[in-house]
């Protein structure tokens, strides 16, 4: 039986998109979990206007 290799998202932290000018809380939260070995991104949600902490996780079918 043959097996896949997805990718999914785990939503980490969600931040609001309206934080004090040049305050960055969701990027030094994803430059803490890169630290600690998590590979974190920062991604813009449009529809709820918050930043969104990620990681990649692997997943089999």
């Amino acid at each position: 039986m043959a097996t896949t290799s997805t990718q999914a998202r785990t939503v980490l932290e969600r931040f609001p998109a309206g934080g004090p000018r040049g305050s960055w809380p969701a990027e030094e939260y994803a430059a803490n979990q890169r630290a600690q070995g998590t590979n974190a991104q920062v991604v813009m949600d449009l529809r709820t206007d918050q930043f969104l902490v990620i990681a990649d996780t692997s997943t089999q079918n």
